[in-house]
This record gives C-alpha cells, structure tokens and sequence, in this order.
C-alpha cells in the first residue's frame, strides 16, 4: 500500500509540474510590429524588463506596417505596433482595433552618396529635397512594401509633385535593412527611420544629407485587438503589455534606449 502511494505521489507531482511548465509556456503574447522597432534592438532592451514585471513574454513579427495591419486583422497576433497614424485609425474606425494609443515617435531622415550630387544638403524643406532627387534623376531605393515608411515617402512624392517613376527610381519590396544595403551598393539615396540608420552598420559611402522637416516627424501607436471580432486571442496578457507601454515605467525603458551614444526613440504617451 506505501508502494502505492508513493507511486500515486509521484504522479500527482509531475502531472502538476507538467500542468505549471506548460501554463508557463503559454504566458506569451505575440505583437506584430514594424522592421524598425525589432531591427534597431528596441524590443531585445525593453521586452526583459517587462517579462521581469510581468513573467509575459513577447514575441514579435516584425514585418511593414500594412503587413502588420494585415496580420491584426487576421487575428494572428495578440496586439500591433506600427507607425502610420492615419492607417492606425482606420484599422480602429473599420473595427479591428479596440484603440489606438501614442507610445514614442522619433523621426525620417534621407540619406544619400557623400557627394550629395542632387544637392539635398541645400533644401529649403523635405518637398525641395525629394523634388531635386527627381529632378538630378539619381538612383532612389524605395522600400516599396507598404510599409509605414514607404506609406510616409509615397505621400512626400505626392505632395511634391512628383510621380516617382523611370529608371532611378527603384521599388525593391524589401524591408528597411535591404533597402539602405542596396542604396550603399548602389550609391543611391534613400528614406528611412532614423533608429535604423543609427542601428546600420554597412553605410559604405551613404551619409545624413536632410533631416529636420517637421512633415518627417515619425510617431508610432499601440493598438489592441477587437476581442469581438477576435475573442480567442490573449486579449488580458495583450492588455497588460500595452498598459505597461504607456506607463512611467515603460515610458522610461523606451527612453533609456541608446546606440552609438544616441537615444532612439522618444516616449510621448499621454
């Protein structure tokens, strides 16, 4: 009978160890996120300190933002984290999102060969700068995925003027780290978040050559999902990541993110 017993415990013991391995296994939520937020090492800083606050992980899909809007509206991520505003309040207007909140914005920059040969260094604003690569017809990497960066780009053409088109001008449908390595090789310019370009090793000849148009400021938003139309994601584990985003404590990880001596990202919930 003690044989039993013993046996019973046993049993017992590593069914409830399996159980609490496993309930451990699904605190995970997944965010679907942009290139720019996973290539510049943001979440590899501030996801740890929320996992030691909470014991959630995080895992992230990071893809372009209409790609990340598309996995939202699919359901198959638990939240979003993207920088489009306009397409952001779409997403809660057409019912996906349950809302949408900033979380930190930093800003666009072109860069370009050191040269300069479309003289962007000389620019009276953004519109100048992109109307003078058109007008120089030299070599100009687009993203062209849809992502939030070649969502802003495309509107600057627009506003512009300019139709982007004919052999300087490359659509690649790559994300952001391919397209400044094609535009290195290339010697081309190109449009990009600042947090990646702080983050990119391979600059070759490519500089800074236009920053500081207030039309190039970039915010991103957190959006959680609709649990109506999606009531099977981890909507309360979904619920705590963006809390934690827009709170002092996340505020503070996101801005004590630095590379290269330089901060990233700039918190601005409200």
């Amino acid at each position: 009978m003690k044989h039993l017993l013993r046996n019973v415990a046993v049993t017992l013991t590593a069914l409830f160890v399996g159980t609490a391995a496993h309930a451990d296994e699904d605190r995970y939520i997944t965010v679907a996120s942009t290139t720019s937020t996973e290539a510049s090492g943001l979440f590899e800083h501030i996801v740890p300190m929320f996992r030691e606050e909470t014991g959630i992980d995080v895992r992230v899909v990071a893809v372009g933002t209409g790609q990340a809007f598309e996995i939202g509206r699919r359901g198959d991520a638990d939240i979003v984290l993207v920088h489009d505003t306009t397409g952001e309040e779409e997403f809660v207007t057409n019912g996906y999102g349950r809302e949408r909140r900033d979380i930190m914005y930093n800003d666009f920059i072109l860069v370009g060969p050191s040269e300069d040969p479309a003289a962007l260094r000389e620019s009276d604003s953004a519109l100048d700068a992109f109307s003078r690569i058109a007008e120089a017809e030299h070599p100009f990497t687009s993203r062209g995925d849809d992502s939030g960066t070649n969502r802003a780009e495309l509107r600057l053409w627009e506003e512009a003027g300019v139709d982007p088109s004919g052999q300087w001008y490359r659509e690649l449908g790559s994300g952001m780290g391919e397209t400044l390595n094609t535009a290195a090789g290339m010697d081309a310019y190109t449009y990009v978040d600042r947090a990646t370009w702080i983050a990119f090793d391979n600059r070759q000849n490519l500089e800074l050559v236009y920053e500081g148009d207030p039309v190039m400021f970039n915010q991103y938003g957190s959006l959680p999902l609709s649990q109506e139309r999606h009531p099977d994601l981890k909507h309360d584990m979904a619920e705590e990541w963006h809390q934690w985003l827009l709170s002092d404590e996340g505020q503070a990880a996101i801005a004590s993110y630095e590379l290269r001596g330089e901060q990233l990202f700039f918190p601005n919930a409200e």
